[in-house]
Formats: C-alpha cells, sequence, structure tokens
C-alpha cells in the first residue's frame, strides 16, 4: 500500500496554493477560448469533416472545464473535499470523459489531414461531413458508456476529520487499470504518430499540395504532437509507473510517485489551455474572431481614455 499521507502533510500548504494558482491560470485562458471556439465553429463555418472533429474537441475541453472550480475549491479547502458524494463522481467522470475525448478526437483529426494530404482523391468519398458525425456520435457513446460506472460506487472517503474525494487524483488503484490506461492512451498515440510520419514523408515529397494546405498541416502537427507531449504523456507514464508500485511500501520511491502523479494529473487541464492557442493558429476564422475581439476591447479602452 503507498504510504503516502506524512509527505502529503508536509507539503499540503504549498501544494494547495500551487495548484489553486495554476487551475486558476488554466481557467482564465480556457474559459474564454473554448467559448470562442464553439461559437466560431458551431456558427461561422462551413461544416467538413475537420470542423465536425474541432467542434467535439472543444466540447471535450467545456466538459473539463465545468470541473475545475471543484478543484480550486478542494485545494483552497486545504484537502477536504466540501462539495458531496455526487460531485466527487461527476469529477472523475468529466475528467476521463475529457481527456480521452480529447485524445480521441485529436486522432479523428490527424487521420482526416492524413487522408486529406496523402490521398486527397482517394478519400474525398471517404472525407464528408455526415461520416465524421456518426464517428463522433460512435466515440461519445463509446466515452460515456466506459466512464459511467465511475457515476455508479461511491467515490468519497472520510479520514481525520476530512473527507477525500478518490477520484481527484486516484491516488488508490489496481494493475487492472493498466489494461484501460494502455488501451485509451497507446491506441490513439500511435494513430497520431504515424499519420504525422506519413504526412511529413508525403509534404517532402513535394507534389501538387498547395501551399496554404502545406503551411495548416506543419502548424496542426507540430500543435497536436507538442498537446501530446505536454497534456497526456507525462500522466500516462507517471500514471503506468504509479500503478506498478502501488503496493510498495518503499516511501521514497512512493512519494515520488504520489508527487508525480498529481503534477501530471494536472498536466492534463493545460490541454483545455493550449486548444484554443492551436485554433488560433491553424483556423483563420477562429484568428479573426479573436483578433476582432481583441481590437474591439482596445478601441473602447482608448474612447473611455479619450473623453
Amino acid at each position: 500500500m503507498c504510504n503516502n499521507s506524512s509527505w502529503h502533510m508536509d507539503k499540503s500548504n504549498l501544494e494547495n496554493s500551487l495548484f489553486t494558482v495554476y487551475y486558476i491560470l488554466v481557467c482564465i485562458v480556457a474559459i474564454p477560448g473554448n467559448i470562442l471556439a464553439l461559437w466560431v465553429f458551431f456558427y461561422n463555418y462551413k461544416c467538413d469533416t475537420n470542423i465536425v472533429f474541432l467542434r467535439n474537441l472543444a466540447l471535450a475541453d467545456i466538459s473539463y472545464i465545468l470541473i475545475l472550480p471543484m478543484r480550486i475549491i478542494y485545494h483552497m479547502s486545504d484537502n477536504n473535499w466540501l462539495l458531496g458524494e455526487p460531485a466527487c463522481r461527476l469529477l472523475g467522470f468529466f475528467f476521463y470523459l475529457n481527456m480521452y475525448g480529447s485524445l480521441y478526437f485529436m486522432m479523428c483529426i490527424s487521420l482526416d489531414r492524413f487522408l486529406a494530404i496523402v490521398f486527397p482523391v482517394k478519400s474525398i468519398k471517404l472525407r464528408k461531413p455526415v461520416y465524421a458525425k456518426i464517428v463522433s456520435v460512435i466515440l461519445w457513446v463509446m466515452l460515456i458508456t466506459s466512464m459511467f460506472p465511475m457515476l455508479l460506487s461511491n467515490q468519497t472517503l472520510q479520514r481525520n476529520a476530512t473527507t477525500e474525494c478518490l477520484q481527484l487524483y486516484r491516488e488508490k488503484t489496481s494493475r487492472i487499470a493498466l489494461v484501460s490506461l494502455s488501451i485509451g492512451f497507446i491506441i490513439p498515440f500511435i494513430a497520431v504518430l504515424c499519420s504525422y510520419i506519413a504526412i511529413a514523408h508525403a509534404l517532402w515529397r513535394g507534389g501538387n499540395i498547395k501551399e496554404t494546405i502545406k503551411n495548416k498541416a506543419i502548424k496542426l502537427t507540430v500543435m497536436i504532437l507538442v498537446i501530446f507531449v505536454i497534456c497526456f504523456v507525462p500522466y500516462h507514464v507517471s500514471r503506468f509507473a504509479y500503478i506498478l508500485a502501488f503496493n510498495q511500501k518503499n516511501r521514497p520511491c512512493t512519494s515520488a510517485h504520489f508527487h508525480s502523479n498529481r503534477i501530471t494529473s494536472a498536466l492534463t487541464s493545460l490541454n483545455g489551455a493550449l486548444d484554443p492557442i492551436m485554433y488560433f493558429f491553424v483556423t483563420q476564422k477562429f484568428r479573426n474572431s479573436f483578433l476582432k475581439l481583441v481590437c474591439r476591447k482596445e478601441g473602447n479602452n482608448i474612447g473611455q481614455l479619450s473623453t
């Protein structure tokens, strides 16, 4: 059994302060960024396969942003869960729904770019919005079904006059989780990696690919790989090691794994802030809408100063 209680108490105040500030900063970027993304993708874009997947990626991000205030309250309350059992269950449900929703919709975006660039003519019939919508519905059904058991079992624990939400950082688990962890991460990661290797090879060969399409593909490739490396790879590597070490009693080892588990879990929330940055660089209408909002705000400020 992991023995992390004494280490956890030693670091509690600093940890809670850092996590509180961190989640607030993520909210400041993620909430307006993803609201703008949803507005642009649903109302200002002609529907195509890429936009269908981007819409669903933004929806996945919103599902995680909804639970960030819960994490902020938890850390501001000195690791005491005050929101009750239902909220704890919802927190775990939306955390994994967002994370794996983001992973699989990024995989869909990558595969769509792969078909568009490597097989531009052959994939025309396959790359239709209706098929993208069907794939999206299937993915959501699979994700919700696989996460639904979290809503049915008790996830809070009373300890030392405080209430713990076991879904916050999943600090207790079994080796059975290694299977779902591997399926949930390795499949989209390999698909994304292989897609972009093939895209890079196609771009290197040149051919009749337009310069604008090349630039967009390069930007999208770099951004998705950066998001994978920063947000998801550390968590899954750390989680894998944490599960393997769970039954060890060597305190220095388990303390390190406990610390890594919490930090990398928090890093996954950066996905909600980084995705709008990706939209800014790869989608013209999102960039234009963002710049219009900024310019309008600056114009209002200048007008107020001049009166």
